[in-house]
C-alpha cells in the first residue's frame, strides 16, 4: 500500500477495554478519514472496523483484518446566531471532543462527558447519559456504504436513531462512519433533570452551574459508579435498559413496588433499570473465574485478569436467562459482539 494516509501492521493486537487478548493478522491505520473507503476495500469485506474497542466484546481470538481510524480532526464549519455546526472525524476520542467543545464555548454535549469510545462510534450506538442522547445533537453523518461503495452524508432523519440504536448498528459491517456534524449552541441550556446531577452539584456547592460544571459533575459521578478499564477490564454498561409497554411495567410494579421505572420516548412505553433487575437476581459482585460482575455496579461485566471473550459471553447469557426467569423481561447486550451472536 503506497498511500501515506494508510499504515499497515502485521499480527497486531486489537485494542479493547475488556483487556481480552485478541489479534489481527493485518491492522490498517487510517490517518486521513478520506482514505477509509480505500482501506476497507483493500482489507476485504469481512474486515473489522475498529474504534477504541470500548464497546466491543471480542469472542473470536483472531481476525484476518481490522481497520482503525486515527484521524481526530475537529472544526467549526458554520455559525449562525447562537447555533454552531461542528464537524469531527471518526477517530476523535469522544471525551476529548466533548471537552474541546466546552473549551470553545460550544455547548450541548456536557452531559455526555467521560463516555469512552470515539466520535465514529457515537451515532452507531446513539450513546446517551444523564438525560441526553447524542442523536439530539447530531445534524448529519458521513457514511461509507461498503456494499455499494458509495460515500454520502446522511441527514439526521435518515439515521434511524432510537434508544441505543441506529440504522448503522443494524449492519455494522456494511456502514462505516467517517465524520459527524453536530448542531451545538453558544448559549448554555443546562440539563439537570436526571437523578444524581443536581445532588452532585450541591455537594460541589454550585448553585448556578455552567456547562463545564455539569460536565465535571458527570465526570465525578461516572468515576464513582463505573470501574476504570485501565484498572480492571470492562466495557462500561454491558446491558441495555429494557423498554416495555406500560401494562407490563405496571404489572411488575404491583409485585415489586421499589422497581425503578422511567418514561421512554413513546408515552405508552416505560424503560426499566437493567442494573436493578440484575442486582435483584443476585448477580452483583458475582465471579466465575476471571469473568465477573462489578461489585460496585450490577450493569458492568468485568475481566479480573485472563477471562476470554467466550467466558464473559457465557456469563452474560446466564445473567440474562436468570433475569428472564425471575421477571419475564429480556435484556440484551449493549456492546457489539465480535465472532458470536447473542
Amino acid at each position: 500500500m503506497t498511500e501515506p494516509a494508510l499504515r499497515e501492521t502485521r499480527d497486531a493486537p486489537l485494542a479493547n477495554t475488556f483487556g481480552i487478548d485478541a489479534r489481527a493478522r493485518r491492522l490498517i491505520d487510517v490517518g486521513d478519514v478520506d482514505a477509509l473507503p480505500a482501506a476497507l476495500a483493500d482489507a476485504g469485506r469481512d474486515a473489522l472496523l475498529l474504534g477504541s474497542g470500548s464497546n466491543l466484546l471480542i469472542v473470536a481470538p483472531d481476525v484476518d483484518a481490522a481497520v482503525h481510524v486515527s484521524d481526530a480532526r475537529i472544526e467549526m464549519i458554520e455559525a449562525s446566531g447562537d447555533a454552531v455546526r461542528v464537524r469531527a472525524a471518526a477517530g476523535a476520542a469522544w471525551h476529548d471532543f466533548v471537552m474541546h467543545a466546552l473549551a470553545q464555548g460550544w455547548f450541548g454535549l456536557e452531559n455526555l462527558a467521560l463516555i469512552p469510545g470515539t466520535v465514529g462510534a457515537a451515532p452507531i450506538q446513539n450513546i446517551g447519559a444523564y438525560g441526553v442522547e447524542v442523536m439530539d445533537r447530531i445534524e448529519a453523518v458521513q457514511v461509507h456504504d461498503r456494499a455499494t461503495g458509495e460515500t454520502r452524508w446522511w441527514p439526521h432523519d435518515a439515521c434511524g436513531f432510537s434508544y441505543r440504536d441506529s440504522v448503522f448498528k443494524t449492519d455494522p459491517q456494511r456502514y462505516a462512519v467517517m465524520r459527524v456534524d453536530f448542531r451545538l449552541s453558544r448559549t448554555p441550556h443546562i440539563h439537570l433533570g436526571y437523578a444524581g446531577i443536581g445532588e452532585e452539584l450541591q455537594s460541589m456547592r454550585i448553585a448556578e452551574p455552567t456547562p463545564r460544571d455539569v460536565a465535571d459533575a458527570v465526570i465525578a459521578l461516572r468515576r464513582r459508579k463505573l470501574p476504570d478499564p485501565a484498572v480492571i477490564g470492562n466495557a462500561g454498561s454491558f446491558f441495555k435498559n429494557p423498554v416495555v409497554d406500560m401494562a407490563t411495567a405496571d404489572a411488575l410494579l404491583a409485585v415489586h413496588p421499589g422497581m425503578p421505572v422511567f418514561r421512554a420516548g413513546d408515552a405508552s412505553q416505560r424503560k426499566l433499570s437493567a442494573a436493578w433487575l440484575i442486582d435483584q437476581a443476585g448477580w452483583k459482585g458475582h465471579r466465575d473465574g476471571d469473568a465477573g460482575v462489578s461489585p460496585g455496579h450490577a450493569l458492568v461485566l468485568v475481566n479480573h485478569g485472563h477471562a476470554s471473550g467466550a467466558q464473559l459471553l457465557a456469563l452474560a447469557r446466564r445473567i440474562a436467562a436468570s433475569v428472564h426467569q425471575r421477571f419475564g423481561i429480556d435484556i440484551e447486550p449493549e456492546p457489539r459482539l465480535i465472532g458470536a451472536r447473542w
